[in-house]
C-alpha cells in the first residue's frame, strides 16, 4: 500500500520526543503532535496513538533528579506520570474537538485471542466513535523488569497493536532521524538508510543499543517492532519527532526517515 493511501494509522511517540531532559513535557511539541494528529483524523484517518511517556512525565512531576531503578519506585512514579499525561492529552485533543480514551495494555491482555479480541472490539469501537485510543503500558503493575508481565517498551507495543487491528501504516516518532549505517552521534560518516526492503543481520547490526535516558528503547527496539510489524504485513516508518508536522510530509508521499517494506 502507499503510503498515501493509509487509512489506520498507529503512531507511537516515545519519552524522548515528548519531554525535555529534565522530564517535563514539552507543551509545544505535544500540543503540535495533538493538532497533526486531529488534522488528520479530520481529514479520515483512523489514527490510534501509542504514548510513552508516564515514566518521565512523573519524574518531571515529582521533581526527582533521576529516574527510579527500583521496581516499586517505577511503578508509584509511572502512577503519577499517567495521570498527568493523560490530562495534557485530554485538554490539547479537546482544545481541537477530538475525544480520547485511555487503554493501558500488558502482554496479559492480548494472551488468548479471546482477551485479543476483546482488545480490538474496544479500539474498533473508540474509531468508530471518532474517538482517539490512547495506548500505553500499564507501567503501574508491568514494567519492564517483571519478566513475562509485559512488552518491554512501546516500540514493542505499537507493533503488536498496529498487528491485532490490522493498521495499514505504524509511524515510530523518536529523537534521530531514522536508521543510519551506524551510530550518527558518534560518526560523522554515518549515513541515513531511506528504505529497508528487508530486515536482515547486517540491519540489525547498524541498530546499535539503547537509546536515551529518558526512555527505555533505542534504534534495537525499534527494529524488532518494525519485524513484527512488517511480517504482518504493514508498512513502518522510523521519524524524528522533533517537528510533528513533518508527518504530512510523510503521507503526502515524501521521503521521510526510514521507511521499512511490509514483507507480503
Amino acid at each position: 500500500m502507499d503510503i498515501e493511501n493509509a487509512k489506520r494509522i498507529v503512531v507511537k511517540v516515545g519519552t524522548s520526543t515528548l519531554t525535555f531532559k529534565g522530564g517535563r513535557l514539552n507543551l509545544r511539541r505535544v500540543e503540535t503532535l495533538v493538532k497533526v494528529l486531529c488534522n488528520l483524523a479530520n481529514s479520515g484517518k483512523e489514527i490510534i496513538l501509542v504514548s510513552s511517556g508516564a515514566i518521565g512525565v512523573g519524574v518531571g512531576k515529582l521533581g526527582l533528579k533521576s529516574r527510579p531503578k527500583e521496581n516499586k519506585d517505577k511503578q508509584a512514579v509511572a502512577a503519577v506520570g499517567q495521570c498527568e499525561l493523560m490530562f495534557i492529552y485530554d485538554k490539547f485533543f479537546g482544545e481541537y474537538n477530538h475525544n480520547v480514551a485511555q487503554i493501558l495494555l500488558t502482554k496479559f491482555a492480548v494472551d488468548t485471542d479471546h482477551k485479543k479480541q476483546n482488545v480490538i472490539n474496544t479500539i474498533d469501537t473508540l474509531l468508530d466513535m471518532d474517538i482517539i485510543p490512547i495506548v500505553n503500558e500499564n507501567d503501574t503493575v508491568a514494567i519492564d523488569e517483571l519478566d513475562g508481565e509485559n512488552f518491554g517498551d512501546n516500540d514493542r507495543l505499537s507493533a503488536t497493536v498496529a498487528e491485532i487491528v490490522n493498521a495499514d501504516l505504524l509511524i515510530i516518532l523518536t529523537d534521530i532521524d531514522g536508521l543510519y549505517t551506524s551510530n550518527p552521534r558518534e560518526n560523522d560518516d554515518a549515513e541515513k538508510i531511506d528504505v529497508v526492503e528487508e530486515i536482515t543481520d547486517e540491519i540489525r547490526t547498524m541498530a546499535g543499543g539503547t537509546g536515551s535516558s529518558r526512555g527505555t528503547g533505542g534504534m534495537r527496539t525499534k527494529i524488532i517492532a518494525a519485524e513484527i510489524a512488517t511480517a504482518a504485513g504493514i508498512d513502518v516508518c522510523v521519524m524524528n519527532g522533533e517537528n510533528p508536522k513533518r508527518l504530512y510530509d510523510l503521507l503526502e508521499g515524501r521521503q521521510i526517515g526510514t521507511l521499512f517494506k511490509a514483507s507480503k
